[in-house]
């Protein structure tokens, strides 16, 4: 813990206090994130910018069952492939800073859209709880969502909730309790991608899963060397300080 308290603090400029669970909050925009994060955080949130960007960080605490939470509202994103700075600083907290449970907010109105952005959490982490919000106006609209189905699909917690109404945030609370303390264990669903794509992060797993040490997932490190994805080199050089074995182990490919 003390060591990823250190890197909160240098890196990302957040402050996570002895024995604090650290949860990231992700989502598409307008998906009601920051209607669960106020209903959450209370009065005790902090706001102020990520490190060296114009991006607001929106950071605050909470307790539930004697346990401590700090919730750090990522920016919205619809992808994790970094094209803009928001998607960069999304991405980058949760390759990096390894929150102890990731909640990803889906608009139950238009799941499909928004499931693109949990696969792609789902390659970075298993620590994922879903949450499903948006309940009410997918009922006004008369969308019917097999809850139990979903979950079962995705293999991670889902919390169907109506943040508006406060609907379904205790058990969101209990759902990151569960996954934070690992006595709820999440096998979320892996996109397998064409054989030639399989082939080839099978190839580079051995190359980078020593530079991974541990601290990513190798799967996706080969996925996104494949990309050729610049600003995510960048990014390893920055955190990680392993610019050249990086390299390296692209060139291979």
């Amino acid at each position: 813990m003390d060591q990823k308290r250190v890197l909160w603090q240098d890196q990302f400029g957040i402050s996570l206090a002895d024995g604090q669970f650290g949860v990231a909050l992700a989502g598409n925009p307008n998906v009601g994130k920051s209607t669960i994060f106020n209903a959450l955080t209370g009065l005790h949130q902090h706001t102020g910018n990520w490190p060296g960007k114009t991006v607001d960080n929106a950071q605050g605490g909470f307790q539930y069952q004697q346990h401590s939470f700090l919730l750090v509202d990522l920016p919205g994103t619809y992808s994790l492939l970094a094209h803009t700075v928001e998607e960069q600083i999304a991405r980058d907290f949760l390759c990096f800073a390894n929150p102890d449970v990731t909640v990803v907010v889906l608009d139950a109105t238009c799941l499909e859209r928004n499931l693109n952005l949990a696969l792609q959490v789902f390659e970075i982490t298993p620590k994922v709880i879903v949450c499903l919000n948006l309940m009410d106006e997918a009922q006004k609209k008369r969308l019917m969502i097999d809850v139990p189905s979903l979950e079962r699909e995705l293999g991670v917690p889902v919390v169907a909730s109506a943040a508006r109404q406060g609907e379904g945030l205790t058990e969101l609370q209990e759902k990151i309790l569960q996954v934070a303390t690992g006595s709820l264990q999440t096998n979320p669903r892996q996109i397998v991608y064409s054989s030639e794509v399989e082939k080839a992060v099978k190839y580079l797993l051995p190359l980078v899963g020593s530079l991974a040490n541990n601290a990513l997932s190798p799967r996706w490190l080969a996925l996104r060397l494949l990309d050729g994805d610049r600003s995510f080199l960048d990014s390893l050089t920055n955190y990680l300080g392993v610019n050249q074995g990086w390299e390296g182990a692209r060139c291979a490919q």
